[in-house]
């Protein structure tokens, strides 16, 4: 137990204040004029709300100004001791503050790494406090002040931060930088500020302090009563919130009509006289000097003839440090001046008129207008003349200067720093310096002030008396980078630490203003009496110092004690250190001590120590034990003779177990006839047991000291167990580790057959441990070795029956346990562990085995019973079977669980079952569970639902043999087994839950599953194809529209939103960017995710209008699951979804299938403009709600985008086809794809858009013939022209094409022959003319054979009647063309 220096805070964000506080400072722009400058009665609030908002504004303009450099804090120049830093004594808010601007920190609290609450001082305000021209903060301190409410009386309410400027003002803020009052009162430099606050008397007679706030100026010391301040201070917050609070409501004048004038404040004011100069100051406070020091005095001051005064008068005693001379000790006595009265002066008090602040003058600022026109002199609060004070002695020393000075707790010392080095400890009493250090440059002080423990107290022989108080020194050397504490006042150096060079050692030397006499009573405010900041770590750090260290006696029990331990401490450190020499040092050691308290120290120090052996500790605590029993009753500690004698048994119960174990004296298992049905129903579930052990038995890596055969240290034992008064042992619950490595050292050998357990039980039971904690520790420890049991399952099995059977005849397990009315305790303890633990086959072994003892133990006992009796002992039989029922079913569902996912499939780890977790899953945790096992296999929905409507074995037989009749590779034969395997093992399940695992209920929970995990991850868009897909497979018209509901509210409307208004914004199909930020995917996975939309409204419209036909279905459980209390199943909460509008469904729809075909063709669209005002207010409503949809004729020029938008989607799919055909000359010999852009139903999709948005279907289906005749695709548009109305405007559009194509024959192609140039000859003018005005560019595809054209100009005057305007054109053309291909 020595000094040690204890982290209790960390700083955060130190890079950014030393940022803040050292930028560059860059001009402000100048002022634009107020608008309202004009107005006397106009409100100025920019200065009070800044400070209010805690100068965010102003944070932001010095944003991009360049910092001192990049490096961090603890590498960078020693920019903290250029710094003003003040905490509070509550640690609860730091202030650093550098020339004009300030930063405030407050403490938060935050949980780390391990999961511990720790304390953090993060940044809450910054700014600038500097509100006069060129002055800045010369020092500052934080006073937290009492809260006044009885519920917390004597504790902190706010802190208040009190800054003084080289002005000479002195400002009060609040903890989030609200300035409350300033004052002036005196017109010097502000050097340092000091406080004082109460303290309880230790001792009767002492003199109580009165708290106050000291400022010490360059010639002047002015002192201001704490009671007064307190009040002040009070009434200023109060006036600050009272105005805020009314701010925004507009109240602003009336609440400044209702300012309450504050308490004025009381304070004096000295003049320092015959001192050249001072730098520092420590106002001791009210004394009292003695008769002949009083008589001394008046003799040195008054000469021989001086009167004395009857009783002495009392004094208030200010000490000051500097130069000429270098310690200076004035004494004021009370009553030679008044105290003097300053007006308060509000901060934020409210503008109502430039006369009624120009009147008062005492009040601080913000009280002219910037921009008035006729600025008058700001006028400074009058300055009261300070009381002369002569300085009563001093010490002399003309080439010292003092630097510093710090008062002790108990005002009797007080530490100098002077700039030769030296730290001089003065007795403020006496006026003399008493000690001094050298070597100290720059050196800073605290003071410490301990308490003796009361556990020492109680065993000294002065318990009676009031407990004694410690004081230490603490200096810090920052030019050598140590912490020193030496004691008071004499004492030697009692500690010392290695710091850094640039820390700041903190020291309030005050604690909570506001509190007296009566408030303090009970008051138990911890506070830091010292703190180093590091800044190169942020850490603050407090010092922890034993009192013991200031007992400075030689022959001191306690110092010599710790001396011992010390001993003993460095001996156990030592691994050179023989056995038999530390057990007879260890045995002098404590024996020796004197101290109960030590001694017990030192003894659990021995015990916890992992390398001595059982036997040295053993010896160790017998002769402990020994040696007290031979004290006399009085004078032995009762807990320390009771750790030993506990420890002691503890030892010994350790090494016979220990014994036990490794004895080769293991009994033969007698076979038991009992046991047969035991057997019977481990051979009924081997195979499923061995398929679990097969896949559990994996390699996997883990650690040699997690191993569960690692032996037991002793220390682990004996910080688990414990022994009560009673002589009892209990067993104390750490982790579940810890009671797994206990159950092992106990249990594991009589499970294997090494030991005899019944030596084992009889020596636990005499040990006084009770049964139904070795019952627990067994079975945690069963469950834990579940592949180590599965091995050897018979062996095991039988020898835990017989630990069963040994344990349920122990003392207090059965006998008085037993409730006729009730099930047993004990047997419901086993059946607890086994239905909270996850270890599937191991719970299911010790049900069998407990389910057969118990029924043993139950039949031995029904002839001594009445027959009323046997309702319990049926109760106690029902529940174990159901328990052994549903711990089969958990095996065979976590056998299922098990089966290892395909390679590069995701969905995380395996989920671990149990018969609680199943039970808190509710009706749907077994299809949730398989959900997500269907999941992460891959496994198709197709594939999925064969095997869930195969309901024989001989189907799967016949796949086998078609399979093994077939010449495939091993490979595939292994896979096609293990297949095979899985796809038994879902039937089995299926099986085993016919009712939580039906066809509609599993779909459900896929495609919920399938939804969730694309909305981890929409890239994946295949996940919400499958989804869609499971949601196809449902049977039930009411679960699959609640599924689509759920579907379309939780993870659909929101992208689907998010792409419409993204394409309405670019008026075309997105980027793949674009699609990233606005929808959360790419280009490709969002043109997938909006075809899976149009099947969902698809879905959900089918479903809405089958509902009629279709009963509700009913959703049952097993009646062994009925018990399950959980969420509803996602089937259930489907069924409860209210019914959908129709229209609005298929309005969504729509716009889902024209986003799909934007995205599908990249087309430029804007998709709600498609839409009048009442089709785009209805977008991305409730579809349960009924809106306002289009009706009626729609707008022609809406229709006419309309129409232009489905051509251009024809258009696009011609080009499709045509790239996904091949070769033009069979373009219809190769099928079309079922999706992407060249898909069949692309044009019967458009003709179904078309009649939805009012577009003629004819117009469409006479562009689809011409742009298939455009591309060459013949026999396709011949197929469409058959659906035609209006064959007069096809044929002239189609005369057109076939005028393109020949011109292109007979004009343009560089392949021109004599016959072709012949023919062009021979044609009539008109025609001539007529082909040479056709533009073939238009062509997409305009090299085609000639029967093809001919084949179409015969369809064109099939087409048009003979009084057509162009029907000799077109004979004209036929005879062409023939004569065209008769010449090829």
């Amino acid at each position: 137990m020595s000094c040690s220096l204890v982290e209790f805070c960390r700083l955060q964000e130190l890079k950014a204040v030393r940022d803040l506080l050292f930028q560059s400072q860059r001009p402000e722009p100048a002022a634009e004029k107020n608008p309202t400058a004009d107005n006397d009665l106009s409100w100025d609030t920019s200065d009070w709300e800044s400070a209010w908002d805690g100068g965010n504004s102003k944070e932001e303009e010095s944003a991009p100004a360049t910092t001192v450099d990049d490096e961090s804090p603890g590498q960078s120049e020693p920019w903290l001791q250029d710094c003003v830093v003040s905490l509070s004594p509550c640690s609860d808010l730091l202030v650093v503050a550098r020339e004009q601007k300030a930063v405030f920190l407050s403490a938060k609290w935050r949980t780390d790494d391990n999961g511990r609450e720790e304390m953090t001082l993060a940044v809450s305000w910054t700014g600038t406090l500097s509100a006069e021209e060129g002055e800045c903060v010369s020092s500052v301190i934080a006073i937290p002040l009492a809260s006044q409410k009885r519920s917390s009386t004597g504790r902190p309410d706010w802190t208040c931060v009190v800054v003084g400027f080289t002005s000479g003002y002195v400002r009060f803020y609040t903890e989030s930088g609200v300035l409350l009052l300033s004052q002036l009162l005196h017109e010097d430099p502000v050097l340092r500020l000091k406080c004082r606050t109460y303290e309880i008397p230790r001792h009767p007679g002492v003199t109580e302090q009165h708290e106050e706030l000291s400022i010490l100026y360059p010639a002047a010391l002015v002192t201001i009563d704490g009671f007064s301040l307190f009040q002040a201070l009070r009434a200023c917050r109060n006036q600050v919130a009272r105005v805020f609070a009314t701010k925004p409501s507009g109240n602003a004048a009336a609440a400044g009509s209702d300012v309450v004038p504050p308490p004025p404040l009381a304070y004096k004011k000295w003049g320092l006289q015959e001192m050249d100069a001072v730098v520092d100051h420590s106002s001791v406070g009210i004394m009292t000097l003695c008769v002949f020091d009083q008589m001394k005095n008046a003799s040195n001051l008054g000469g021989f003839n001086a009167s004395v005064k009857g009783s002495p008068p009392a004094m208030s005693q200010y000490v000051t440090v500097g130069s000429g001379p270098y310690t200076g000790f004035y004494y004021a006595i009370e009553g030679s001046s008044q105290p003097l009265l300053s007006h308060v002066a509000l901060a934020v008090a409210s503008k109502l008129t430039s006369a009624l602040f120009s009147a008062a003058s005492g009040w601080l600022g913000w009280n002219k207008n910037k921009n008035e026109e006729e600025p008058a002199p700001k006028q400074k609060p009058k300055v009261e003349p300070a009381t002369p004070l002569g300085i009563r002695f001093g010490l002399p020393d003309s080439r010292r200067h003092g630097e510093s000075i710090c008062l002790s707790p108990c005002n009797t010392l007080a530490g100098v720093t002077d700039d030769f080095g030296r730290v001089t400890l003065l007795d403020l009493a006496r006026g003399i310096a008493i000690r001094m250090w050298k070597g100290y440059r720059d050196a800073q002080l605290g003071w410490l002030q301990v308490q003796e423990e009361r556990a020492d107290r109680d065993f000294s022989p002065s318990a009676s008396l009031p407990r004694r108080h410690a004081l230490f020194l603490i200096i810090y050397a920052p030019r050598r980078g140590i912490l020193e504490v030496w004691a008071m006042q004499r004492g030697p150096r009692v500690g010392a630490f290695t710091v850094g060079k640039h820390c700041r050692l903190l020291y309030a030397g005050y604690r909570l203003m506001g509190v007296n006499s009566v408030t303090s009573q009970g008051w138990q405010l911890q506070t830091q009496q010292v703190c180093l900041l590091d800044p190169g770590s942020g850490a603050l750090r407090t010092v922890n110092i034993p009192f013991h260290l200031a007992l400075s006696d030689k022959k001191s029990e306690q110092a010599k004690d710790m001396h011992l331990v010390k001993r003993l401490t460095t001996m156990l450190k030592s691994r050179d250190v023989d056995p038999d020499t530390l057990e007879s040092e260890a045995k002098s050691v404590l024996l020796e001590i004197k101290h109960p308290a030590t001694k017990k120290q030192a003894l659990e120090s021995l015990l916890s120590n992992k390398n001595i052996p059982i036997s040295c500790l053993t010896n160790v605590t017998c002769a402990l034990n020994d040696s007290l029993k031979l004290q006399a009753a009085e004078e032995v500690d009762a807990s320390l003779l009771q750790l030993c004698s506990s420890q002691l048994k503890l030892l010994r119960l350790y090494s016979d177990i220990q014994q036990l174990q490794s004895a080769a004296d293991s009994e033969a298992a007698s076979a038991n006839d009992s046991l047969e049905e035991v057997q019977d129903e481990l051979t009924r579930v081997l195979p499923t047991l061995q398929r679990y052990a097969q896949l559990t038995s994996k390699p996997s890596v883990s650690f040699a000291q997690d191993s569960p055969d690692m032996p037991l240290p002793v220390q682990a034992f004996l910080s688990q167990m414990e022994c009560t008064e009673d002589g009892e042992v209990k067993v104390v619950h750490k982790s579940d580790t810890e009671w797994n490595q206990l159950g092992n050292f106990m249990f594991w050998g009589c499970l294997c057959g090494r030991s005899s357990l019944h030596k084992v039980c009889n020596t636990l039971e005499e040990a006084g441990i009770s049964p139904q904690q070795l019952l627990f520790l067994l079975l945690s420890m069963w469950l834990r070795r579940e592949k180590e049991v599965l091995q050897k399952p018979l062996e095991t099995v039988r020898n835990l029956h017989a630990l069963l059977v040994a344990l349920s005849n122990m003392k207090g397990a059965l006998e008085d346990s037993w409730d006729p009315q009730s099930i047993s305790p004990w047997w419901q303890q086993v059946r607890c562990r086994c239905i909270q633990s996850h270890y599937s086959a191991a719970a299911l072994l010790a049900a069998l085995v407990a389910q057969h003892a118990a029924k043993a133990s139950i039949t031995s006992r029904a002839d001594s019973k009445l027959q009323s009796e046997w309702e319990a002992v049926s109760l106690e039989l029902e529940q174990w079977l159901v328990c052994v029922r549903q711990l089969e079913d958990v095996l065979v569902l976590q056998t299922l669980l098990m089966v290892s996912s395909p390679q590069g499939t995701t969905g995380g780890a395996v989920s671990q079952c149990s018969i609680k977790t199943l039970l808190e899953g509710g009706a749907g945790g077994v299809a949730d569970s398989v959900s997500k096992w269907v999941f992460r296999q891959s496994l198709a929905p197709e594939r999925l639902k064969e095997i869930l409507q195969r309901k024989e074995s001989d189907a799967l037989k016949e796949e086998q043999e078609q399979g093994e009749g077939g010449k495939a590779e091993p490979e595939k034969a292994a896979d096609q087994e293990d297949a095979d395997n899985t796809t038994e093992l879902l039937l089995a399940v299926c099986q085993r839950f016919p009712y939580s695992l039906s066809p509609d209920l599993l779909f459900a929970h896929c495609s919920w599953e399938y939804v969730v995990q694309w909305n981890k991850d929409p890239e994946e868009s295949g996940f919400l194809s499958w989804a869609v897909e499971h949601v196809k497979m449902l049977s039930s018209p009411h679960i699959q529209l609640g599924i689509c509901t759920m579907m379309w509210s939780t993870f659909i409307v929101k992208r689907l939103s998010a792409a419409a208004f993204l394409m309405e914004k670019v008026g075309k199909a997105p980027k793949d960017r674009l699609c990233r930020r606005d929808v959360g995917m790419g280009d490709k996975a969002m043109t997938s995710f909006l075809g899976c939309c149009v099947q969902l409204l698809q879905i959900l419209m089918e479903a809405d209008s089958a509902m009629e036909e279709v009963p509700v279905p009913e959703l049952s459980v097993e009646e062994v699951w009925s018990g399950a209390d959980g969420p509803a199943s996602i089937a259930e909460l489907a069924l409860e979804q209210r019914g959908v509008h129709y229209p609005l469904v298929q309005h969504h729809c729509l716009l889902a299938s024209l986003l799909h075909t934007a995205m599908t063709f990249s087309l430029k669209v804007k998709p709600l403009g498609l839409f009048d005002s009442k089709g785009k207010n209805a977008f991305f409503r409730d579809l349960t709600t009924i809106q306002l949809m289009p009706s009626g004729e729609m707008d022609p020029s809406l229709i006419l985008l309309r129409q232009e938008f489905l051509l251009r989607v024809l258009t696009g799919w011609v080009q499709a086809v045509d790239e996904a055909s091949g070769p033009a000359s069979a373009p219809s010999s190769a099928p079309l794809p079922s999706s992407g852009p060249a898909a069949d139903w692309w044009p019967s999709l458009c003709l179904e858009l078309g009649s939805l948005l009012q577009v003629n279907p004819d117009i469409l289906r006479r562009h689809l013939v011409c742009e298939l005749y455009n591309q060459g695709l013949d026999p396709r548009a011949e197929q469409v022209m058959l659906e035609v109305e209006d064959k007069d405007v096809l044929g002239s559009q189609l005369l057109v094409l076939t005028g393109q194509r020949l011109s292109y024959c007979l004009l343009h192609s560089q392949n021109q022959t004599q016959a072709a140039m012949e023919l062009l000859a021979r044609l009539p003018p008109t025609l001539c003319t007529w082909l040479k005005a056709m533009d073939p560019s238009e062509l997409r595809c305009p090299l085609l054979p000639l029967p093809q054209t001919s084949r179409l100009v015969g369809r064109l005057i099939e087409m048009l009647p003979e009084n057509h305007a162009q029907y000799s054109l077109a004979l004209h053309l036929l005879e062409a063309v023939d004569v065209l291909a008769t010449d090829d």
